[in-house]
């Protein structure tokens, strides 16, 4: 959000009356690269980071708003705020563009996933995680001489139990 709808809208940061530094010309560039910094960090620690941007079309968004104004079991979805924001749909659409280039990283892939049909997108976004997750090569820890010596006691004091 601080990359996307304080910059389609600046208004929001001069009316917080912040300090020239985090309202200036270069403060995007800046917030974006704390964004890929962070996520070099996290990854580094061992977290997998997938970043998904459903990108549903004008007129799909359109569709679905008239949906949710014909349907009364979708009315609570409708926000007149979207018809309003929908003014700015170029706008959103650069500062998305943006924001996805400036944080894309090899280790922090962003997937644009075409959105307009939900089980396809829910496909093509299950597939990312199904392979994000083979990748990761995870298995149950081995167990050792030890312990199967441990477990077998156990299952023995567990036998004799009343």
């Amino acid at each position: 959000e601080e990359v996307l709808v304080v910059r389609v809208h600046p208004e929001i940061l001069k009316r917080q009356k912040l300090p020239p530094p985090l309202v200036g010309k270069g403060i995007w560039d800046e917030r974006l690269a704390d964004i890929a910094h962070f996520e070099d960090y996290a990854t580094r620690q061992g977290t997998k980071i997938l970043k998904f941007f459903l990108h549903v079309s004008r007129k799909e968004q359109k569709k679905r708003f008239m949906e949710r104004l014909d349907e009364p079991d979708k009315n609570w979805k409708f926000s007149a705020s979207d018809v309003q924001e929908r003014k700015f749909w170029s706008d959103y659409m650069h500062a998305f563009e943006e924001a996805i280039a400036a944080t894309a990283s090899k280790h922090a892939p962003w997937f644009v996933v075409p959105a307009d049909n939900k089980w396809f997108s829910r496909l093509l976004v299950a597939a990312a995680i199904v392979q994000a997750m083979a990748s990761l090569d995870l298995a149950y820890p081995k167990v050792d001489a030890a312990k199967k010596k441990e477990l077998a006691a156990a299952r023995v004091a567990l036998s004799h139990e009343r």
